[in-house]
């Protein structure tokens, strides 16, 4: 089997966090579990071929080394970039879920368009058409 990289997030709400993720950026649901209590310990969403892990914020081993951004001062320490073949629409969608865009569309000197934002819990997200595989 090849090697696969799949980024993992932490979210205070992480409920909130799915229904969110999938109405601004068009995550699909793949799998979501939850807790006796009802909070998310783990769910996966994808996104054309690709994928996103991630859970509530709780005490464990693993929250030991990943935090929230809210939990460091509002700063994320990583942030994961999805390939889209329109840019601009997907910009659109993501302005009208209430995404918080921190760099607006333009086009790159690499090569592609690409925009940054973040999300209600202050993740930061990059969507670009530039493919570094092709």
């Amino acid at each position: 089997m090849s090697s696969i990289i799949i980024p993992t997030l932490r979210y205070e709400d992480a409920a909130a966090a799915i229904e969110w993720l999938c109405k601004a950026f068009d995550f699909k649901k793949h799998l979501v579990v939850e807790d006796e209590t009802g909070q998310i310990v783990h769910a996966q969403l994808k996104f054309g071929n690709g994928m996103v892990m991630l859970g509530s914020a709780r005490d464990s081993e693993f929250d030991n080394f990943q935090k929230t951004p809210g939990a460091v001062g509002g700063v994320g320490t990583q942030s994961p970039y999805i390939i889209v073949s329109d840019v601009d629409s997907h910009h659109s969608r993501a302005l009208e879920a209430g995404a918080t865009v921190v760099v607006q569309p333009e086009d790159q000197d690499y090569g592609g368009r690409a925009y940054s934002c973040l999300d209600p819990e202050g993740n930061l997200w990059n969507f670009g058409s530039y493919n570094p595989w092709e």
